[in-house]
């Protein structure tokens, strides 16, 4: 029986899984002293860039911000069930703890896996700052700030123009939490962020190191303001941006928006023996690029019954011939080449242009494609009304019954981004939560289309200042209002919806440190250290905070049932359908052992798990070493071949 150790108390190790990535590549760089980097350039050839003039986003702190990235967390996520609602069924989660430790405390459990993140970071415009020298040293500076350690907690600061590290400070917040964040994204993932003109453009070279220039989808410019901000010195600002990109451009889906009535109206012929909804529009090419010289490959002849208007591509005598000729009269070319034309040749049909009193060639274009709803992309510029900052501030208002929050996301906005980025039954993720706009808008979109979008919301639980509304309104800290703010929303739903089966609930977990006990020996005495450290968990906590972090560390998505059973007066849990057992008790007598085993053994049997199987004991639980033997040969036999201990 192995006992877990440090590492597999900490998060991800990202450097550890490159360094084995690299190796699998190139095994000839590497000696018995880690790289050799020397070989490894010779390997690349060309590849390798001397230059010291490079292209490219630098600062003070690139190196440390990077490095931090990649630093596992030691922490972990505890349960808070008095604060959730409906804890055993809902596949949604509330996360209150600092995001960069989040994030990387996530990678095990959610890499890959997260169709759309959006955030909402702090703008950089030289007021209270919270994040930049707090949270980006490791989680004990987390806990000082919220004052679970012994030291007083941290003061706000302001990031001034004159502190000469305007920029740079807001940088090194976010650039090692959007690197974590691409980890989560799958292939088919897309990132939105919402930032102002004082950091769109550094902003924008952030996201093209991380994700890649080639993976830039838009730069949408959002009217947040109408009236304009007139506390600005010259032009008075009417206007935010979401910068949108793609984990893979390749692979990743950008969906349209749903048509309007009036839109769908345009398509207003119905088609004979399917009753399908179609439109025409014409095959001659219009606008750039349709003249006949700059595709003369698509310009060819079309034949057109007068008769019946079907359409033929070979010469009909009796029939009209049509070319694509433009509105002067000149050449022009169709929209299809002919292979195209012959393979669809079942959506052309003619039609007599009265004016002229000759046939052109036109083609069907249906509402609906494949069983699916036509859309239409979204534009660049999103100027409706409902995306005010205002219209946020209002809903928020109405729904906590105070004006508890300044200027938050509109519900509507964050409703088409979530429409845009992801589909149903897709993970949608915000690390910089606020309000909670985005878990509001996600219910709200589930109960309209009859959905199943899933959230993960991460806030810190930064106190309310306390001559604010929300302060006096009972809200000690902004993830308060957060949590608050999706109950009304959900209860709002079910109130209006009474009968809605959809999933309004959220799993509240809470950053912490470690359930299981570091080493950290006392050198000017050792022997206390020793007996100290004969219980390797931390005291006061529960099985329940400990049984989720194994499930962190094990890399089980945190929403995955947990069964539990009595064998022989011992509680055997099931983590994830038996991908992983745990039996937590204090005491496991040596007379215990089989009974016990025996019990784990035949319920892995039933639940068949599709993945290998591990077990975990309290290591100080046992009798003796002989019990701990025996357990783990009995399990051992029975093909659970992974047996540790805490």
């Amino acid at each position: 029986m192995d006992p877990m150790t440090e590492q597999d108390g900490s998060s991800l190790d990202v450097v550890s899984e490159n360094l084995e990535a690299l190796k699998t590549l190139f095994p000839d760089a590497f000696t018995e002293n880690g790289v050799d980097f020397e070989v490894l350039r010779q390997l690349l050839g060309d590849a390798v860039d001397d230059g010291e003039e490079k292209y490219g986003l630098n600062w003070h702190g690139k190196k440390k911000a990077r490095q931090i990235a990649l630093t596992p967390s030691t922490g972990t996520l505890r349960p808070c069930k008095e604060e959730s609602v409906d804890w055993d069924t809902t596949q949604n989660l509330f996360i209150e703890g600092d995001n960069l430790e989040v994030l990387k405390l996530l990678q095990k459990s959610y890499a890959g896996k997260v169709k759309m993140i959006y955030i909402d970071p702090p703008y950089n415009t030289g007021k209270e700052f919270i994040y930049p020298d707090r949270f980006q040293e490791n989680l004990n500076t987390y806990l000082k700030y919220t004052e679970q350690r012994d030291e007083a907690g941290l003061r706000n600061s302001t990031n001034t123009e004159s502190s000469g590290r305007y920029h740079t400070n807001w940088i090194n917040m976010m650039y090692p939490r959007l690197k974590i964040s691409k980890t989560l994204l799958r292939n088919d993932g897309v990132i939105f962020v919402s930032i102002d003109d004082n950091e769109i453009s550094n902003l924008s070279r952030i996201c093209d190191e991380i994700f890649g220039e080639e993976n830039f989808v838009s730069s949408i410019c959002v009217q947040s303001n109408p009236r304009g901000r007139q506390s600005d010195t010259f032009v008075a600002s009417v206007h935010d941006y979401i910068l949108v990109y793609a984990k893979n451009i390749s692979y990743s889906r950008i969906n349209g928006m749903p048509l309007t009535d009036k839109q769908k109206n345009e398509f207003g012929i119905t088609e004979e023996g399917t009753g399908k909804k179609y439109r025409l529009l014409g095959l001659r090419q219009r606008g750039s690029a349709s003249k006949r010289e700059e595709r003369p490959d698509m310009y060819f002849p079309i034949w057109v019954s007068p008769k019946t208007l079907e359409v033929s591509l070979e010469a009909k005598p009796t029939w009209d011939v049509v070319y694509p000729k433009k509105s002067d009269g000149t050449d022009g070319r169709w929209m299809w080449g002919k292979n195209k034309c012959q393979k669809d040749a079942h959506l052309l049909v003619g039609k007599l242009i009265e004016q002229r009193n000759e046939h052109d060639v036109f083609v069907k274009d249906f509402l609906d494609r494949e069983g699916k709803e036509r859309t239409r992309k979204y534009k660049s510029i999103w100027s409706n009304k409902l995306y005010n900052n205002q219209t946020g501030t209002q809903e928020v208002k109405r729904l906590m019954e105070d004006d508890v929050m300044s200027f938050p996301k509109s519900k509507y906005l964050l409703s088409d981004v979530c429409t845009m980025g992801s589909s149903d039954g897709d993970l949608i993720l915000d690390f910089f939560a606020g309000s909670a706009t985005t878990a509001h808008a996600i219910l709200d979109l589930n109960i309209e289309k009859d959905l199943n979008r899933k959230y993960i919301m991460v806030q810190l639980p930064e106190p309310c200042d306390k001559k604010s509304r929300a302060f006096g309104a009972g809200y000690a800290n902004i993830a308060e209002l957060s949590k608050e703010r999706i109950r009304r929303a959900a209860a709002k739903i079910k109130e209006e919806n009474p009968d809605y089966t959809g999933d309004l609930g959220f799993k509240v977990f809470k950053l912490d440190s470690s359930n299981i006990r570091a080493w950290n020996p006392d050198r000017d005495n050792l022997k206390k250290t020793m007996l100290d450290h004969t219980e390797h968990l931390v005291e006061g906590r529960s099985e329940e905070d400990v049984l989720y972090e194994l499930l962190l560390k094990r890399g089980v998505d945190l929403t995955v049932p947990i069964e539990e059973k009595d064998v022989n007066g011992k509680t055997i849990y099931s983590i994830g359908y038996g991908v992983l057992f745990a039996c937590l008790d204090e005491s496991l007598a040596s007379g215990e052992v089989e009974a016990l085993a025996q019990g784990i053994v035949d319920w892995h049997k039933e639940l068949e798990p599709a993945s290998d199987t591990q077990v975990v004991f309290r290591d100080s639980a046992f009798e003796d070493d002989i019990a701990k033997t025996n357990m783990t040969a009995i399990l051992e036999q029975n093909g659970i071949a992974h047996v540790r201990s805490l």
